[in-house]
């Protein structure tokens, strides 16, 4: 088995000890698992798929309109109002 180092702050090294004696296991032991878990939980995670991604075939289909219409303010005027 590898050796890792970790600095930890005290408090979490608190809970540590107390979650570890609660559980009548090692501190080591009790990394491992929530170790073993995060990883397994990160695994099973859909990837990350950002909005362009989802819409990239979309971007610039559209044809006319104001080539500044992200840009310019006077395209917002009135927008929002009732």
């Amino acid at each position: 088995m590898n050796t890792l180092t970790v600095k930890i702050p005290g408090a979490l090294e608190d809970a540590l000890a107390a979650a570890s004696a609660q559980d009548h296991v090692s501190k080591s032991a009790l990394v491992r698992r929530a170790l073993e878990t995060y990883l397994a939980q990160r695994e099973s995670r859909a990837p990350f798929v950002s909005a362009l991604d989802k819409a990239g075939d979309l971007v610039g289909c559209f044809e006319g309109g104001p080539h500044d219409l992200a840009a310019n303010p006077r395209h917002l005027e009135g927008f929002g109002e009732d």
